[in-house]
């Protein structure tokens, strides 16, 4: 590795083996979603196999720029280039998101009110929201069990409502965490991530658990028709993201714990930060439009 570039001196890093291995990685597990959907046997495996090089890839590649950026090596035209790495990557996830909002708005304001009033397509098709589309099982009350080809949506003021109390309180332990970092105090660091993990992980489980409830008492799939779709659609990827901002958490309390950070120097603890709020965001906009209108 280069020696260290003074002031604000272009950072040029040596030629890397890691973007081919992240390629191949993605193309191994592609190809093997692809055969386990076709039923092909050796499917699973090169799932597998893909997923162990992206992971073997992470590991290896983060830890090494984590060890450049504690060794003194990058200058502020580094720190610059990341920061402005991570707003346009958190800007191509608004305009993820803003996709699946966008076809979500779509269907209930224009295409369902189209198929109702076309009695030539859907003859006495009820075009109302939450709906399964003209064919598929109609939603019935909260309180009533679902029976064949019925579904009931997923009301906002359970779980939905309380996962959005847990995500706005971790954004602000991780703000506090930030507080705490910025006056070098250790200890509020160490305990506000901690705390903003442990919600976290209470987020994906009771998510998880909603989805259940969705499964086996409400009739409502992802066969469920549009709403089915759109709903799973939505929260899905948003739940992945707090996993992976999750676990990106824990890697920074990891790092805190061992020393890692200092007020005038830590972009590290400030991506996973940003990232975290965006995921609060993204949140609010999902228990407005999917669950409570």
């Amino acid at each position: 590795m280069s020696a260290a570039h003074s002031g604000n001196d272009y950072y040029l890093p040596n030629p890397s083996a890691w973007p081919v291995i992240t390629s191949a990685g993605l193309f191994i597990l592609a190809l093997g979603t692809v055969l386990t959907i076709n039923g092909i046997q050796a499917g699973p495996w090169l799932m597998s196999l893909g997923a162990a090089i992206i992971i073997y890839m992470m590991v290896r590649w983060f830890g090494q720029v984590i060890g450049e950026s504690e060794g003194g090596i990058y200058n502020a035209q580094v720190d610059r280039s990341f920061r402005w790495g991570m707003a346009w990557f958190i800007f191509s996830e608004v305009m993820f998101f803003a996709a699946f909002f966008g076809a979500l708005f779509y269907v209930r304001q224009f295409a369902v009110q189209w198929l109702g009033d076309t009695d030539m397509l859907w003859p006495g098709y009820d075009a109302a929201w939450p709906t399964a589309g003209p064919k598929g099982p109609a939603p019935i009350p909260h309180d009533t069990i679902p029976g064949l080809n019925q579904f009931s949506p997923m009301g906002a003021w359970g779980i939905p409502a309380i996962n959005t109390l847990i995500l706005l309180t971790s954004g602000a332990t991780v703000t506090w965490a930030h507080w705490g970092l910025l006056k070098d105090n250790r200890a509020q660091l160490i305990t506000g991530l901690f705390m903003t993990v442990a919600l976290g992980i209470a987020f994906i489980a009771l998510q998880s658990y909603e989805y259940i409830h969705a499964y086996t008492e409400l009739g409502l799939t992802l066969k469920t028709g549009v709403y089915g779709a759109t709903f799973f659609m939505l929260t899905g990827f948003h739940g992945f993201h707090v996993t992976m901002g999750t676990i990106m958490l824990i890697v920074i309390l990891g790092r805190s714990i061992v020393g890692h950070f200092r007020p005038d120097h830590h972009f590290g603890f400030e991506a996973v930060a940003w990232y975290w709020h965006f995921v609060d965001v993204v949140w609010l906009g999902l228990f407005i439009f999917v669950y409570w209108l």
